[in-house]
């Protein structure tokens, strides 16, 4: 998926403690676009028709042993050929020692060298599953994220409604803030939505007539928590006395965040609600709805009254 995101190379070896064996320049200058990597195969045969040099290169015991086969001028050719593409670096894995044809070529082509005693399929692994998160596509939402019952829930509605007064009490319950205010929701996966806070607002709290607070320094380190997947939405919204609220679960109402369908609640709010103990309930509900229970449907059953097993879903917009 093309986005404009990217990461410094930098982070890449802070994250994966990968040691310098050379770098041409400074590695934050150098920004890493795509969340694959590449084991050259056919490129070390010369076929480079689909070469790409947006790519991290890793070489491994069987790219080391194919080159080992060549002369050292043969050797010198290849790595030379596919180094002229340019891709962003290289590392090299299970400690291995680089050919001085490869340091060669990387000083010429100024390609930075890294290394790991790390096995080549972990590190391509770790690579893939940090280029996920760090590429993905994002918006930034109002709201508020809680993890509650292993479930995160991401607590929407209008200002003043009570979002951040519920997560508080949901705090004191025991269960874990991620984000107050601006919830950064990422596509991790065709599945999966991860969310988190932006790092100058983490574990900081709004509440009107306090200000503002630290989570984390108030509660402790228990309290928080930096990313959390998104499996329901909560619409805090004030009563409303001429509206219908739905009163028996049967309709499973969706949300679409960046083209993932995700459970979303509407919860109406008045004096006496407790929302947080409310809040708790349905992340419970939610966890055995996924696990293929609906307490609805069973009392129909138990009613003897026709239920439709498979619910219709409805869109919902916030």
């Amino acid at each position: 998926m093309d986005n404009n995101f990217s990461v410094s190379l930098t982070k890449v070896i802070k994250e994966l403690q990968l040691d310098t064996a050379y770098m041409p320049g400074n590695p934050d200058d150098i920004l890493i676009t795509s969340r694959d990597v590449i084991r050259p195969g056919l490129e070390l045969t010369g076929f480079l028709d689909y070469f790409d040099n947006t790519r991290l290169m890793l070489i491994g015991n069987t790219e080391n042993a194919y080159l080992n086969k060549f002369s050292s001028e043969q050797r010198k050719h290849v790595i030379d050929r596919i180094f002229a593409m340019k891709p962003p670096a290289v590392i090299v894995t299970r400690g291995i020692t680089p050919y001085h044809e490869l340091m060669d070529a990387a000083e010429k082509h100024q390609i930075p060298i890294l290394r790991t005693a790390d096995a080549t399929s972990e590190v391509s692994a770790a690579i893939v599953s940090y280029m996920n998160v760090e590429l993905a596509p994002r918006i930034t939402r109002h709201g508020v994220l809680v993890e509650v019952y292993g479930e995160g829930l991401l607590i929407v509605g209008d200002s003043g409604v009570g979002k951040s007064e519920t997560a508080i009490e949901l705090i004191k319950r025991g269960h874990r803030l991620i984000a107050d205010d601006a919830v950064e929701i990422r596509k991790v996966s065709k599945k999966s939505l991860v969310g988190a806070a932006p790092e100058n607002i983490r574990h900081f709290i709004e509440l009107r007539g306090i200000g503002i607070i630290n989570a984390r320094r108030l509660f402790g380190m228990g309290a928080v928590k930096l990313t959390e997947n998104i499996d329901m939405v909560i619409n805090l919204e004030l009563w409303d006395n001429k509206k219908v609220y739905d009163r028996m679960g049967m309709d499973n109402e969706m949300t679409d965040i960046l083209g993932i369908e995700v459970p979303i609640l509407t919860i109406p709010v008045k004096p006496g609600r407790n929302l947080a103990v409310i809040i708790e309930v349905a992340a419970m509900n939610n966890r055995q709805k996924k696990m293929g229970y609906n307490a609805a449907q069973e009392l129909l059953a138990s009613l003897g009254l026709v239920y439709d097993a498979e619910p219709e879903k409805k869109s919902v917009d916030w």
